[in-house]
């Protein structure tokens, strides 16, 4: 019994019907070749699958079980079409090698736009102090969004937005620590945060209140 595919490549579609169940799909990428100029190796054949995986070329043509006139697509290039991609660029004396230009890098931390911002945060910034540090204890910094709440939660309130077990965290933790609060956002934010999640603000273990935006 005869197969009869249409392979769609280009733009254009290509009607194949001179195969029989007895040939293999190497015989159809020869087909294919001889309409397209494509090599069979250079040949990917969409929707031709055996079991979810891709046919063999040695598989026979009937065993696929394809429909008459079976639209087929090819991904694939012709040879002379790669030489023009891979061949390489004509001399040109007018280009520029940036690489034999050096030029001084300077790290972030060190540029002095980045410089003069800090110099200014340090003159200009102040810090509220809700408690007094306590001597030997080290310092424990933690961000209000998604460090102490999750915002990104579906929750309505404050008390739903805190993570699970935080009191008993930031007690465990000032055993040890003295606790700041940071946050990207302004002061009266923060509060609002804090204030919103039974009081967390007034709690004795809070060092300090942070802001830097």
């Amino acid at each position: 019994m005869s197969v009869s595919v249409i392979i769609k490549w280009g733009g254009q579609e290509y009607f194949i019907s001179s195969l029989s169940e007895e040939d293999t799909v190497l015989d159809l990428k020869q087909s294919i070749k001889t309409l397209t100029g494509v090599l069979p190796e250079r040949q990917k054949l969409l929707g031709l699958k055996v079991k979810g995986k891709p046919a063999e070329d040695e598989m026979k043509l009937g065993s696929l079980k394809l429909k008459p006139n079976t639209k087929i697509m090819m991904m694939g290039t012709r040879e002379e079409s790669l030489e023009d991609v891979l061949a390489p660029p004509p001399e040109n004396d007018d280009v520029v090698n940036d690489f034999d230009i050096e030029e001084e890098v300077i790290e972030v931390e060190n540029r002095e736009e980045n410089l003069a911002k800090i110099a200014r945060r340090v003159k200009e910034y102040k810090v509220e102090e809700l408690n007094p540090p306590r001597e030997g204890k080290r310092l424990l910094v933690l961000d209000v969004d998604y460090t102490l709440f999750d915002h990104k939660s579906c929750a309505e309130t404050g008390q739903e937005l805190m993570r699970p077990y935080l009191h008993e965290f930031l007690t465990s933790a000032y055993e040890d620590y003295d606790i700041v609060i940071w946050s990207a956002t302004s002061m009266k934010w923060i509060d609002a945060k804090m204030k919103a999640s039974t009081s967390l603000i007034s709690l004795p273990f809070l060092l300090l209140s942070c802001t830097f935006c």
